[in-house]
């Protein structure tokens, strides 16, 4: 374990930090498939909505779960680029339905494109490719457009601003201790 620690230690701290990002949005990836499939299985079920209603519920569940875990936990303490939380919900769902789009872009391509009509091939293009995919979208979506590593108000800081002679400004060095120094 030891040597384990000493590799991971030689990773540049950005990429830890991106490593660790991604490891956060992957589980609360995991919780929000969870509710989505867990609302739509009992809106099919028990409810017994049609299943195009369920699905469009089910998903809104996912939407909220993966938003609420994504602001509360790996993405607490960054900048909000969209200001107001129901905007900032928005986009998150906008974000949310192109990683959607992309799976069942996926899945069509596959199907009709490619004429693989099998349920083996629907599960690789769909779940698989599909899903890795679309998962790219939205990590991109979620930390670049919703969450964003800027801070909220005023410019990003530029490196010309940071002198040889000195630490950089007070305003500068609070915000290289994340969200524009909040703890």
């Amino acid at each position: 374990m030891k040597g384990a620690r000493t590799v991971w230690g030689r990773v540049p701290a950005r990429a830890r930090a991106l490593c660790a990002e991604a490891l956060g949005f992957a589980v609360v990836g995991v919780f929000a498939f969870a509710a989505d499939l867990g609302t739509f299985l009992w809106l099919r079920g028990p409810a017994g909505l049609d299943p195009m209603w369920a699905k469009a519920l089910s998903f809104g569940a996912g939407v909220a779960v993966a938003y609420t875990g994504n602001a509360v936990g790996p993405y607490r303490l960054r900048g909000r680029r969209v200001a107001g939380g129901w905007r900032r919900f928005s986009v998150f769902a906008l974000v949310n339905i192109a990683g959607g789009a992309v799976q069942l872009g996926c899945l069509g391509v596959s199907r009709y494109g490619l004429g693989l009509t099998s349920t083996l091939a629907d599960v690789v293009s769909g779940a698989g490719v599909g899903l890795v995919l679309g998962t790219a979208v939205r990590f991109w979506g979620t930390r670049t457009l919703v969450f964003s590593a800027a801070p909220a108000t005023g410019p990003a800081p530029s490196p010309e601003t940071e002198t040889a002679s000195g630490p950089a400004p007070a305003s500068e060095a609070a915000w290289e201790r994340g969200a524009g120094g909040r703890r």
